[in-house]
């Protein structure tokens, strides 16, 4: 068997299939090609009319943080303006400034959900007080008609 150069293992270590992307990120291959749809990840094609999708370094990255933006709650379109102003050689302070309000949008919303939650939770509270009253005054009322008897 022959060994690979090490230029081909290098490229072969920083080169992925779909299908190791899916399992990585325990992704189905489906939801990988989407985003490939949406723009977010540009897999090189390969073999007979290029059917075979090679994923770069880069579109690893690229759905890596394509997922963390989805656990923050930002859009796929958000993600991808977000990592394509990293792509382009522009100074990083706009980059920046989208990025922050972008996050600041975020949590505002995620603090109006919170608060949401939080009154759902106090009335929750009240109506679990106030059915425990009621059972403790049936139960008392079944004893006190039981003794009557």
């Amino acid at each position: 068997m022959r060994a690979l150069s090490p230029g081909f293992q290098h490229m072969a270590s920083t080169t992925h299939s779909i299908s190791d992307l899916a399992k990585e990120f325990d992704l189905t291959t489906r939801a990988i090609r989407f985003y490939e749809d949406m723009g977010l990840l540009q897999p090189a094609r390969d073999g007979p009319g290029g059917r075979n999708r090679v994923y770069s370094a880069r579109d690893r990255t690229r759905l890596k943080l394509t997922l963390r933006a989805k656990r923050l709650g930002l859009s796929l379109t958000e993600a991808k303006e977000i990592m394509d102003t990293y792509d382009s050689p522009r100074d990083t302070g706009p980059q920046l400034t989208k990025f922050l309000a972008v996050l600041a949008q975020h949590r505002k919303q995620l603090e109006e959900q919170m608060a949401d939650l939080q009154a759902n939770l106090e009335e929750v509270k009240a109506h679990e007080k106030e059915a425990r009253t009621l059972l403790a005054k049936t139960a008392k009322a079944g004893k006190t008609s039981k003794n009557a008897k």
